[in-house]
């Protein structure tokens, strides 16, 4: 019993310290570049998100952002706002509507747990073809994802053909039940890069399956694992408090990541 408190009081401060981000908010505010928000028509819905452009003379490619299991925080939209720096349009959808800034960490899994997984894949889907008809994107279009957000980014590549690569954070390949939906990985037509902590092993204990089956199925899947870094290394290597392991992780893995982004 004892355990279990103590587990969910860290998690519970890890959500508050999370939904703060005051970092992350005053690098964005410092921003030199054009944030605005934007309303995509899904249906009789509308997604609200993030959008960022970049400084550059000719059309640039677009990046979805998939958001943690903590949502579109400051975090996130700073994030957007460095790809829009390294000279992407960067488009950060809110998945999960009506999620209060600030909740705590058990409501949060519940809203996430809640939104249909159809209704994840037609936001997606909505917001793809939103920015790729822009008329400063170049009509390419790329999805990358954050621990909840890496594992929709990793299932997006198997319900849509025209991203030209994804980029799996810490996140989860798609599953039907506990095992990994093999047929889910056949439908993927680009690339999957995947960027892992070594002190991950909830996720990292499904990469040796998934290279297996993504192989078998003739896909491409190049995962990397960072020494000593956390689950949410991107993120906690960017705060002020930030260990050397998960800083030198996330360093290295948007050098990587940018290396990566060239060649669409």
């Amino acid at each position: 019993m004892h355990r279990f408190l103590f587990a969910l009081f860290v998690a519970l401060l890890s959500a508050v310290a999370v939904q703060a981000q005051d970092w992350a908010k005053a690098r964005l505010e410092k921003s030199p570049r054009h944030g605005e928000w934007v309303k995509v028509k899904q249906g009789q819905r509308d997604v609200q998100s993030f959008l960022v452009y970049p400084e550059v003379k000719e059309k640039a490619t677009a990046v979805v952002v998939i958001h943690e299991i903590f949502g579109l925080t400051d975090w996130v939209r700073s994030l957007a706002d460095e790809l829009a720096e390294a000279g992407y349009i960067a488009i950060a959808p809110n998945l999960v509507p009506g999620l209060k800034e600030g909740e705590n960490f058990e409501n949060l899994r519940k809203a996430i747990s809640e939104v249909p997984p159809e209704q994840i894949t037609a936001d997606l889907n909505a917001v793809a073809r939103y920015v790729a008809e822009l008329p400063s994107c170049n009509g390419k279009v790329v999805v990358c994802g954050f621990c909840w957000g890496g594992g929709q980014a990793f299932r997006f590549a198997t319900n849509n053909k025209d991203i030209k690569a994804a980029y799996v954070f810490y996140g989860s390949p798609p599953t039907k039940g506990r095992d990994i939906d093999e047929s889910a990985l056949e439908r993927i037509t680009c690339p999957v890069y995947g960027f892992y902590g070594e002190r991950d092993n909830r996720i990292n204990a499904t990469i040796p399956q998934t290279k297996e089956l993504m192989k078998k199925a003739g896909k491409t899947y190049e995962p990397v694992i960072y020494d000593g870094a956390g689950h949410g290394f991107m993120r906690a290597g960017e705060a002020p408090d930030a260990n050397e392991a998960n800083k030198k992780a996330r360093d290295d893995a948007w050098k990587r990541w940018k290396e990566l982004l060239k060649k669409v």
